[in-house]
């Protein structure tokens, strides 16, 4: 017996698409048949990514998105919404890392890693939800009431690791604030996720893997591996299915168990 989720007809509006996880989950989504709005601020990129998405028969859209900025976040899911229709499932993907003893951060560090990761997810998330929430009322149209938000939070956030404090702080506050939207908005339809992903080769990390600290890093895992962009599309899927609307609240660990 075989299973396939179908996202035909579906918009979804993807942060963080000009690189790593964010583009690994746009052509994953578009594969399934959904139309992608790819949102970053490095739009050259995201041309890329829409054209190869586009050359596969899959629709696909850009627009301009700084998470910092509400009046960015406004302007871009207006624009989202405008070109491709009212916005079904979010994935809220935007992040910074920092790499640094907590007696060595500086304020406009720790203020930069919480302006993206923590607040502009949460006000990617608002703008969303009120579109989701207007149409579940009956006051905006749209043929799909509901929606499916999938906050990429981290492993981190549930386990502390040394030098990355603030990090970890800050994904923290996403899987709490994935609880808190869950309970609000679960009666429109809404339904509010948190993926925790573990250590997955990126362009930006690749050379970490490579040095002393790093190879230390991969032994200490269960299985002594790192994982791929890729190995997260299973659960991205499972979270954005029309099937899923059970799964409210839910924190998922993708991280091949190094958070055991």
């Amino acid at each position: 017996m075989s299973y396939q989720i179908d996202l035909s007809g579906r918009v979804a509006f993807i942060t963080g698409a000009s690189s790593g996880l964010g583009e690994q989950f746009a052509r994953t989504l578009a594969a399934a048949g959904a139309g992608v709005v790819l949102a970053a601020r490095r739009i050259e990129r995201l041309k890329t990514l829409r054209a190869e998405i586009e050359s596969k028969g899959g629709d696909a859209h850009v627009v301009t998105l700084d998470v910092t900025d509400t009046d960015s976040i406004r302007a871009a899911v207006a624009h989202a919404e405008t070109e491709m229709g009212a916005i079904d499932i979010l994935v809220n993907n935007s992040g910074v890392a920092l790499t640094k003893k907590l007696t060595d951060v500086r304020a406009e560090e720790f203020d930069h890693v919480m302006a993206v990761n923590s607040r502009g997810a949460f006000f990617v998330a608002q703008e969303v939800a009120k579109r989701m929430i207007a149409r579940s009322k009956g006051e905006a149209p749209g043929t799909y009431t509901g929606g499916r938000i999938v906050n990429v939070a981290s492993m981190a956030g549930l386990r502390v690791l040394g030098s990355i404090g603030v990090y970890a702080m800050s994904k923290a506050a996403v899987i709490h604030m994935t609880r808190a939207m869950a309970l609000e908005w679960g009666r429109y339809g809404i339904n509010v996720n948190a993926l925790c992903p573990g250590y997955i080769d990126t362009e930006i990390n690749h050379h970490q893997w490579q040095t002393e600290n790093g190879k230390r890093l991969v032994q200490s895992m269960p299985r002594q591996r790192v994982g791929k962009p890729q190995d997260l599309d299973a659960a991205l899927m499972m979270l954005c299915a029309n099937e899923s609307h059970f799964i409210n609240g839910a924190v998922l660990a993708a991280d091949d168990g190094f958070g055991i």
